[in-house]
């Protein structure tokens, strides 16, 4: 070649990039050099006549071994061709055939590398000279890396630089020797003979015919192969044959998935199910999960009412928490389900994602794809215990959980709370509201006055343990022993009896009860003068002697203990 020339039918086709130093190593320190530089360098560098190997030889056999064959192709030094091919073309081959080769390089005993490959390509210029202005592709065959580039047998030697070789880099653009190539030619000076050809222009066309077509020949619900290119964070992208489809994330599997890596890995080779193709936003989604049977379809059958069954916390929110039972099968345990405890305001302080949990089925709903579990129902209704463990008048301590204006809740046990309503807070003095007396937090005692398991309602009573006058009386005294009192209030034969301050006890007047109340409307006894007898007398049972008239209300007469109820406070007496 001589001077050269650069006529580009696209001048975007030759990048400035870096050219390749002597044989298959790139030198960066030529960056800076244009293609016109390295095309006239490489005329300089290759014009001796060994070169002429490029365009085609006509070789003469002189030779064969177990594995080579040796051919006199009129330079100083002969080629050489592997006798397998010729064995794999069922050709025989012997001294003195003629054969047809090119020259693809020099192997490190210093012969000529032949290659026998037949393209198709231009037999003269003037056909180099119609593709070239129509554009149109053209075979050949890489023969040798040259500085800057590879040479390329397309009927007349070419030069192809190592920018629009398609290769990623020097080993790999090694590998390009004695292959056959499609390329299109982007210059061609026929008084210099001078070719430059781009392989990179024709690889990009091809494969964007190749995605354009597979668009088209891709169908929804059809199953494809494909290779794991790269994963993100929200799934993976698939090679299915020159086309890239995304495979979400949500599509992966039926259970929850958070990261495409924890299933997936690049490289890998998976099938899956085409959802969706949209050829004009180029877009391809895929389903890995969509091969599976659906879960849910044997749910109904699988998870009954009532039945106990372990899961994994999956997620916590504001009203509840959901548990994965199997992968694509989630249920909810509601707030309320969590504890039986009223005052739950988080489901984040009963379960935390990751924790497994024995929870029991309370309904299922397939159609909807809805499961409810209830934790607090695995581990135990607390009211089923209630009567037997806190019986009415026992004793019991607890932190007082939360005050109301009618009375405090006390926190007895997981899920079971107790009232002390602010009528039974004291009996010294009227509260009128229960923060009067108490306080968040303080541990209180108080006696079970009910229990209402029904209700799930337990009332306690504070006072009721704070000793009091008539405990002291009934203490001092037992059934039998006769001691004095006033009549208060008769009714239907029954009267109040007071014996002392504060301590009252109910009397059955018998016979004597008509009388009685007939005559306590007709007077009023003086009291005034009996106060200090009373205190006197009452402890030692002594009475006033024997009256014999009948019983009205402010008399004072002679009882004998009938009834002593120290649990409910009670006294009853009868006229001795």
């Amino acid at each position: 070649m001589k001077g050269h020339k650069v006529f580009m039918s696209n001048p975007s086709a030759l990048d400035q990039d870096r050219p390749a130093g002597s044989q298959s190593t790139v030198n960066p320190t030529e960056s800076a050099e244009s293609f016109g530089d390295i095309l006239s360098q490489y005329e300089q560098s290759h014009s001796h006549k060994p070169d002429r190997g490029a365009q085609g030889l006509e070789g003469t056999v002189i030779a064969v071994s177990g594995e080579s064959v040796f051919v006199d192709i009129g330079f100083k030094t002969e080629g050489i061709l592997p006798l397998a091919e010729f064995q794999k073309a069922g050709e025989a081959v012997k001294a003195g055939d003629q054969v047809a080769v090119s020259v693809k390089g020099r192997d490190p005993e210093g012969y000529y590398e032949l290659s026998r490959l037949k393209v198709q390509r231009p037999k003269d210029w003037s056909a180099l000279e119609k593709a070239f202005a129509d554009k149109t592709a053209i075979a050949g065959v890489v023969t040798a890396v040259v500085k800057g580039g590879v040479s390329v047998d397309v009927g007349v030697r070419a030069f192809m630089p190592a920018s629009r070789s398609g290769a990623k880099d020097a080993a790999e653009m090694e590998k390009l020797i004695g292959q056959e190539i499609r390329c299109r030619i982007i210059k061609v000076d026929v008084a210099d003979e001078d070719v430059v050809v781009d392989r990179r222009a024709v690889l990009e066309e091809e494969e964007r015919a190749t995605k354009e077509r597979r668009y088209t020949e891709i169908k929804e619900g059809e199953t494809v192969t494909g290779t794991v290119r790269t994963l993100t964070e929200f799934g993976a992208f698939v090679d299915i044959g020159g086309v890239d489809a995304l495979l979400h994330v949500a599509d992966i599997s039926w259970g929850r998935v958070a990261k495409a890596a924890d299933v997936l890995t690049a490289g890998q080779q998976i099938e899956a199910r085409v959802l969706k193709v949209d050829p004009a936003k180029r877009r391809i989604s895929l389903g890995l999960k969509q091969l599976l049977p659906h879960p849910w379809e044997q749910a109904g059958e699988k998870y009954k009412t009532g039945e106990r069954v372990h899961g994994t916390v999956t997620r916590v929110t504001e009203f509840g928490a959901f548990v994965e039972l199997e992968k694509g099968i989630e249920g909810l345990i509601h707030i309320s389900e969590l504890s039986w405890s009223k005052k739950l305001k988080r489901a984040s302080d009963v379960v935390k994602p990751g924790e497994t949990v024995e929870v029991v089925i309370l309904g299922v709903n397939q159609a909807d794809r809805r499961i409810s579990l209830g934790l607090k129902q695995a581990l135990g209704d607390p009211w089923a215990e209630v009567a037997q463990k806190y019986p009415v008048g026992s004793a019991v301590e607890a932190p007082v959980t939360s005050l109301t204006k009618f009375g405090a809740f006390v926190q007895l046990g997981e899920g079971v709370e107790g009232m002390i309503h602010v009528g039974d807070i004291s009996a010294e003095k009227r509260i009128n509201h229960p923060q009067d007396a108490l306080k968040l937090g303080q541990v209180v005692k108080a006696q079970v006055l009910e229990v209402d398991t029904e209700k799930r309602r337990l009332r306690l009573g504070m006072k009721q343990l704070v000793p009091t006058s008539i405990d002291e009386y009934i203490a001092e005294h037992k059934e039998g022993d006769v001691v004095t009192g006033r009549l208060m209030e008769l009714s239907g034969g029954r009267a109040r009896v007071e014996l002392g301050e504060g301590i009252q006890a109910a009397c059955r007047l018998s016979g004597e009860a008509a009388a009685e109340e007939a005559a306590s409307a007709a007077s009023k006894a003086d009291l005034s003068s009996l106060t200090s007898m009373l205190q006197a007398k009452w402890k030692g049972g002594q009475g006033l002697g024997a009256r014999r008239e009948p019983a009205r209300a402010g008399q004072i007469r002679s009882f004998r203990i009938a009834k002593l109820d120290a649990a409910a406070k009670k006294i009853e007496v009868e006229l001795s």
